[in-house]
């Protein structure tokens, strides 16, 4: 396991999560696109011109925009959701 995996198991993250994002099913592009989505999620996290650099490598600023959007409501509705004990309606079986 690299450094970076290291880190992020010890800031929560499972053995799994770590090898779905680093797994060799996703492309550069939707590595950049899942680690911009993660990095928005942490709360009190802000995104590194590092990282927002890497976005913009690979998708043109209407498309940043619409993947901030995207993420941001995805992230609205989970804090909605569980503030609210909304709970699953059945769409997608979670397990």
């Amino acid at each position: 396991m690299d450094i970076n995996a290291s880190r992020g198991m010890q800031s929560g993250a499972t053995e799994a999560k770590i090898q779905a994002a680093t797994s060799p099913l996703f492309d550069e592009t939707e590595r950049a696109a899942l680690a911009y989505a993660e990095a928005m999620t942490i709360t009190g996290q802000r995104v590194s011109d590092e990282l927002f650099a890497r976005v913009r490598k690979h998708f043109s600023e209407a498309q940043v925009v619409e993947l901030t959007a995207a993420v941001a409501l995805e992230n609205f509705r989970s804090k909605f959701n569980v503030a609210l004990g909304i709970e699953a309606q059945g769409f997608c079986i979670v397990r």
